[in-house]
């Protein structure tokens, strides 16, 4: 059973044949979302039949994208822990904080989510050659699965992107272009590449399935948690695909009659030198401008303009959420906190999501009641040289 029906404009609701390659919508030029039949999915699919499977993203296999199996590219990606933070709420005198730690997926990073469906599905629909403008994570990903699946890969990454980064990629077979440049930059040179040659463009919500992995954290939560959603989520925010993905997946699972109405508040963290979905949400408008001198350590934070900004900001403003920033200097502490106290090495992007988590206890927007995770999008292995003047 696959439950996949067709796409959807994200903006202006165009539809769009499901078994086609498909980038952005050809009307509005915004991104196109995957869409099921969920009253079929309701009658046919129960949650209990997950029990059983195997602890990966694939367990949801019929809730995406991928029609048949043989074209799944797996490494083992998804179903990552959930563990209670309790050294670190003893120290913050906070007693239900929870660490989802994306960090031990393959790759070491959430991006592997991602690219695994994306990638899987562009192999199902005949793709030879994938391009990607990266910070460094969502490449080392799209490498890895693009090996598994034969095709070329081609990364554009910024140049001074830590070395890690560019290793990974090399060592997976991609052909890797650095840019003197930010990721925008980035993804300009990879267009003129996919014009050129005919590669099929992986960019975050430039094409329709990235999201589709990334939701699958949002199912994972609920089932997690036995089904019942917490108060907040705090995440790192660049591109925005896993915070848009989990608010579609919330979505999903009330249509499937998994979960109730309630809805986490979901929290927007970026660095205070690239903030343009805080600058946003803060005018209230409806689509973020670019961010001018974009810099800050945690690399995937370091995107002054996003293509799915809107959708952020709607996930952001229909769940009575927040967008925050927080300092370099006050992520790589947080970061400190969490390894001293729950022995997870987090990237910085990990670290700035205790950071705002502190920022608004401060404020008293968190109740010393309520529910809250904060997600580790990746490790810290690779962001060493950050510690290594200590």
């Amino acid at each position: 059973m696959n439950f996949f029906s067709h796409l959807e404009c994200g903006y202006c609701a165009k539809t769009y044949e499901a078994d086609k390659l498909w980038n952005l919508c050809t009307e509005c030029s915004k991104p196109l979302l995957a869409r099921y039949d969920l009253l079929s999915a309701k009658e046919k699919l129960s949650k209990d039949e997950l029990k059983n499977r195997e602890p990966n993203l694939w367990r949801y296999n019929e809730l995406l994208p991928v029609r048949d199996k043989k074209f799944i590219l797996s490494l083992g990606e998804g179903f990552s822990p959930l563990f209670k933070a309790a050294r670190l709420g003893k120290e913050l005198g906070f007693s239900n904080l929870y660490i989802k730690d994306e960090g031990l997926n393959p790759t070491t990073s959430f991006k592997a989510r991602g690219l695994s469906v994306a990638i899987s599905r562009a192999y199902e629909l005949g793709v030879k050659e994938v391009s990607i403008p990266s910070a460094g994570n969502a490449a080392g990903a799209m490498s890895a699965y693009a090996a598994l699946a034969g095709m070329k890969s081609y990364v554009f990454m910024p140049k001074d992107v830590p070395s890690p980064f560019i290793s990974e990629c090399k060592a997976l077979g991609a052909e890797v272009t650095l840019i003197d440049g930010l990721i925008t930059d980035c993804g300009k040179a990879a267009a003129e590449g996919v014009k050129k040659y005919g590669r099929f463009d992986i960019s975050t919500l430039k094409e329709p399935y990235r999201i589709e992995g990334k939701k699958t954290m949002g199912y994972e939560l609920a089932e997690q948690f036995d089904w019942n959603l917490p108060d907040v989520i705090i995440y790192p925010t660049g591109g925005g695909t896993g915070l848009i993905g989990m608010w579609k997946a919330f979505d999903e699972m009330e249509q499937l009659g998994w979960i109730d109405s309630k809805r986490p508040r979901m929290v927007t963290v970026q660095s205070t030198g690239c903030a343009p979905i805080v600058k946003a949400f803060e005018d209230n408008t409806e689509f973020a401008e670019l961010w001018n001198d974009a810099h800050t350590i945690a690399d995937g934070l370091r995107v002054p303009a996003a293509v799915g900004d809107f959708l952020m900001l709607r996930s952001l403003r229909e769940s009575n959420g927040i967008a925050i920033a927080v300092s370099d200097e006050k992520m790589l502490d947080s970061a400190n906190l969490i390894g001293r106290t729950q022995g997870i090495f987090t990237s910085p992007e990990g670290g700035a999501t205790l950071a705002a988590f502190l920022k608004l206890r401060e404020i008293k927007w968190i109740k010393e009641t309520e529910t809250v995770v904060l997600f580790n999008t990746g490790s810290g292995h690779k962001y060493s040289h950050l510690w290594e003047s200590d």
